[in-house]
């Protein structure tokens, strides 16, 4: 049953994507930020975290789930160092995502043989 709400929330969250593409003059890239604000905004208030125990990686893994895991670092560093946990919380929340990202996009970069444009 996990899977299947995992599904149907994932999926939902990529419809608004979609609907926001087709029936608004918003670019991708305000969506995406869009998107993202909007998990923060949520994680900030305990809401998106509810819908991440609901949905599992339906709702941890899209845009939103990024704003969340700002949120919550943000959080847990104003908690441990004051102030200055608003500057660094978020950079050492999503540190680990990016890394992999970085590595993983480098190895792509290396394996695949890009052709150039004429």
């Amino acid at each position: 049953m996990n899977i299947l709400w995992a599904f149907i929330v994932g999926g939902a969250i990529c419809v608004i994507g979609q609907l926001l593409i087709d029936l608004t003059k918003l670019t991708p890239a305000r969506i995406l930020v869009l998107f993202v604000v909007a998990g923060c905004i949520l994680g900030g208030f305990g809401w998106y975290d509810k819908l991440v125990e609901f949905a599992g990686a339906g709702a941890s893994i899209p845009l939103p789930g990024f704003g969340n895991l700002l949120a919550r670092g943000v959080k847990k560093a104003v908690d441990e160092r004051g102030f200055l946990g608003v500057i660094t919380g978020g950079f050492t929340a999503m540190a680990g995502g990016v890394t992999v990202a970085v590595v993983f996009g480098y190895l792509a970069a290396l394996i695949s043989s890009p052709k150039h444009k004429k």
